[in-house]
């Protein structure tokens, strides 16, 4: 055969022992907690009442909900997956358990005093995992040693697995509700995902190479080779051109992904790419990308803007990853820089508020900001302003503006900037969709319904533009793409709330003059480049 290139429209799909794969699948002590408290809960119930299931996902508005998306008739391979979890991950489920344990015990005897006596009542499991700590107010709380975690049994990358399928349309299903069975047309790569040879695999969606050379490389066997063989393409794409100009060029890829570019240096913000597809509109797509992305840069620690399916198939051009400082070993808040080391990226810096990073003709500078994460106490969470040839940029992703005062103090330390991105999905998810697996308590529902993880309205919004002063603003991350209900499940109308809140704000800057509109699937934006200024007043 030939050699050939990697289709563009394959769908990878990284898994975890059968489920979507996302960080808190790898961070050993979520990964736990989610197959105790979500995975197992949701095979029983579909096992048990596989009608419920069926009936609740002909509701739109429960596409997002803990419902299994297969038909009735997959029920005993569902329950066949239920007791080899049972089975095979016991000692997770015996984590999980633990960690609720404990905490009932910081409960009812962490009284102020010294918390060492209650370290030798710690479940045998955790021991030398956790440490017990107080806050100022007496209040106690465990801390996850999560370099320890990693080097255990609790990180188990034999489970991690990914599957490939050609794009039929925008029909993929919400992924992370239900756990992957096998299909016809799918192939399933039980390889771990730090695995080189899926570096040697998505080059090849630029580059031929032999089909034996990558058949060899993922141990295909003959059996699977005819499946193997449909993912690939003897059509080369034309090579990518790099931008060559002197200015700074913006490129919106959806949801939140933005590609910053100028002739020296390149930075991709949230990367969720699309396949390639006949969706009947314009969009960048993986070839878009340079053939070496200098920055990825990532937000916050949510699916939707840390993606391993689109992150796994551009290790391979990524040189540095950026991501936000974090707690340090609380269960919610995660070490993003762990999660991505165990995967396969090799370097990666974290960013503290405020804290700058010197690029080639400019510099990335970490934001606060508040908001859109239930009010759980996270700090894997941070904007980023970015100047380029003169020229600031500044993508605050989902915050929610609820203290105007953090934009107040932060015009006194921002010069003027260029272009500002904000995300304005304004009704967000209750607490319980994301942390329920982590609860070790029940919730009222009064109390759920209250803490969501929503971005800001349009008061909260024109807020920040008042403050901050851009020239232009741009909605985005607001999940509208075709290609992206799988990953947001998200049905807009045109009297959604976010909808009008957005456009409320679009309207309300065309009346300042400032260019202005809700981003959807496709825009570009050319900044002349200017001489270079002082970042952040405190820096100078």
């Amino acid at each position: 055969m030939a050699k050939v290139c990697f289709r563009q429209d394959v769908i990878v799909e990284p898994l975890y022992d059968q489920w979507y794969a996302w960080s808190y699948l790898i961070a050993p002590a979520t990964a736990a907690m989610c197959i105790a408290n979500s995975h197992l809960k949701k095979m029983q119930s579909f096992v048990s009442a596989p009608q419920l299931h069926v009936a609740a996902l002909k509701n739109p508005a429960m596409l997002g909900g803990p419902f299994i998306d297969h038909d009735p008739s997959r029920v005993d391979e569902i329950k066949v997956l239920a007791e080899r979890t049972a089975r095979e991950h016991a000692h997770m489920v015996k984590f999980a358990a633990a960690v609720q344990e404990l905490d009932k015990l910081l409960a009812t005897e962490a009284t102020g005093l010294s918390l060492e006596p209650l370290y030798e009542k710690v479940p045998d499991v955790l021991k030398g995992y956790v440490e017990l700590v107080y806050d100022l107010n007496n209040q106690p709380s465990m801390r996850f040693i999560e370099g320890l975690l990693y080097r255990s049994e609790y990180h188990n990358t034999a489970a991690q697995s990914i599957d490939l399928s050609i794009a039929n349309g925008n029909s993929r299903s919400f992924v992370f509700s239900t756990p992957r069975l096998h299909s016809e047309g799918h192939l399933r790569l039980n390889l771990p995902f730090n695995d080189e040879a899926f570096d040697e695999l998505f080059k090849m969606k630029y580059v031929p190479q032999s089909y034996d050379y990558i058949k060899e490389q993922l141990h295909i066997s003959d059996e699977d080779d005819e499946v193997f063989r449909n993912f690939f393409t003897e059509e080369v794409p034309p090579p990518h051109v790099g931008y060559a100009g002197d200015d700074v060029r913006i490129r919106y890829f959806g949801h939140a992904c933005v590609l910053i570019e100028s002739k020296e240096t390149s930075m991709l913000v949230d990367p969720v790419i699309g396949y390639k597809q006949d969706i009947g509109r314009e969009y960048y797509t993986f070839t878009d990308l340079p053939d070496s992305i200098d920055y990825v840069l990532i937000t916050h620690n949510h699916q939707d803007h840390c993606m391993f399916e689109t992150l796994l198939q551009l290790r391979h051009k990524i040189k540095k990853v950026i991501v936000p400082k974090n707690n340090g070993g609380s269960l919610a808040d995660p070490s993003l820089k762990f999660v991505l080391q165990s995967v396969g990226f090799k370097n990666v810096i974290e960013i503290d508020e405020l804290e700058t990073i010197e690029v080639e003709g400019g510099g990335i500078t970490g934001v606060p900001f508040f908001g859109e994460h239930g009010d759980v106490s996270v700090r894997s969470k941070i904007a980023y302003l970015i100047e380029l040839k003169g020229r600031k940029v500044m993508c605050v992703a989902d915050s929610n503006n609820i203290e105007p005062k953090l934009y107040e103090h932060l015009r006194r330390l921002i010069e003027k900037i260029d272009v500002l991105f904000v995300g304005m999905e304004c009704d967000g998810a209750p607490l319980t969709w994301l942390y329920g697996p982590l609860l070790t308590r029940p919730v009222a529902r009064k109390m759920e319904q209250s803490r969501r993880f929503d971005g800001s309205d349009y008061e909260k919004a024109i807020d920040i533009v008042k403050n901050l002063n851009p020239q232009q603003v741009y909605v985005y991350a607001m999940g509208q793409e075709p290609w992206l209900k799988y990953l947001t499940s998200i049905h807009y109308t045109d009297e959604s709330r976010p909808i009008v809140e957005s456009n409320k704000l679009v309207a309300a800057c065309k009346e300042k003059g400032i260019e202005s509109e809700r981003l959807y699937c496709y825009k570009e934006i050319v900044l002349p480049g200017q001489p270079v200024t002082s970042r952040l007043a405190a820096a100078s």
